[in-house]
């Protein structure tokens, strides 16, 4: 993708593309539901065939838990760790309320569980509340009043995945963090201060966490605001198509390790799945990966399973 730098208004000295994101069509938002195309549509960065068979049976859904009130999850859309807590309560099929967090709202989470994180958990008929993904899975999965136990897997340990996730780790952040500001789409940046909140936070390659945000000492004050907003706004400038295609091979290489598109390991769906379907899910902000063919139906069955919808309606 080119982008003019006058066009990101570089040329004001400013990153106006995060300051103020393009509006866009009113089909972008299609992206916030969770249907499937057909799988024999042509076109499309997840269109898929209907050559192959499943290679395992697919996950069965429990029956409907509805409390009379609901829990409670407090996120931002983006977060793969606030999405493992999407997908599990879809998939264990109970209804809950989720609380949209702008980027910059310190007060909420403060309130709740005294510093600013997310996800959080409530349970308000039990005055409950509670952070850390992984433990409200747990949470929620030993308790008999959101369905039977063990409907999700443990862990398998895969040390494979965990390797091709380090593996592109800097580069799905070059690819992801700008554009996930430069929709202006997520729910979590749809107000300026949310935005800025992100750029002054999340640092982009080859910059380390320390030098872009400092220490608060003099001797380390962290990069300025307007050398962040730039670095940004050139990364949504510059010419992706290298780095795409090097995302591409990569998601070849993970085809390879998904076990079937119903689950990642043998045994069924499991831990595995959430974490690694929470972390793929940002792909799709990128305009251009194309995902192998059961890589592809993994992660349609999954956004439809958990009712957590992809971004490849608004991909940059």
């Amino acid at each position: 993708m080119k982008l003019s730098l006058a066009i990101l208004g570089l040329a004001a000295g400013t990153a106006s593309a995060f300051v103020n994101p393009s509006s866009r069509s009113a089909t972008t938002t299609a992206a916030f539901s969770a249907t499937t195309r057909d799988a024999s549509s042509a076109g499309g960065p997840l269109s898929m065939s209907t050559a192959a068979a499943a290679e395992a049976a697919p996950f069965v859904k429990g029956p409907r838990i509805v409390r009379d009130d609901l829990p409670v999850v407090y996120v931002y859309d983006h977060c793969p760790f606030c999405v493992r807590v999407r997908l599990a309560l879809g998939i264990m099929n109970v209804k809950h309320s989720v609380r949209f967090m702008a980027n910059d709202d310190i007060p909420t989470p403060t309130k709740l569980v005294g510093k600013k994180i997310a996800p959080i958990f409530e349970i308000p008929e039990d005055d409950f509340i509670m952070m850390e993904s992984l433990d409200i899975i747990m949470k929620v999965a030993n308790d008999d009043r959101f369905g039977a136990p063990d409907q999700i897997a443990p862990a398998t340990g895969r040390t494979d995945i965990k390797a091709w996730q380090k593996s592109v780790q800097v580069m799905l952040r070059t690819l992801q963090r700008p554009r996930y500001v430069a929709t202006g789409l997520l729910p979590e940046f749809q107000q300026l201060d949310g935005r800025l909140a992100f750029i002054k936070n999340h640092q982009l390659p080859p910059y380390e966490k320390s030098e872009w945000k400092g220490d608060g000492t003099d001797a380390n004050p962290g990069m300025d605001m307007d050398e962040k907003l730039k670095l940004y706004a050139e990364a949504m400038a510059k010419d992706p198509a290298a780095m795409i295609e090097d995302l591409n091979a990569k998601l070849v290489e993970l085809d390879d390790m998904v076990y079937s598109e119903h689950h990642c390991s043998e045994g069924g769906l499991g831990m595995d799945d959430i974490d690694l379907w929470s972390r793929l899910r940002s792909i799709t902000v990128v305009k251009g990966a194309q995902w192998p063919e059961k890589l592809g139906r993994y992660m349609r069955n999954l956004s439809e399973l958990g009712d957590v919808p992809l971004y490849d309606e608004m991909a940059l």
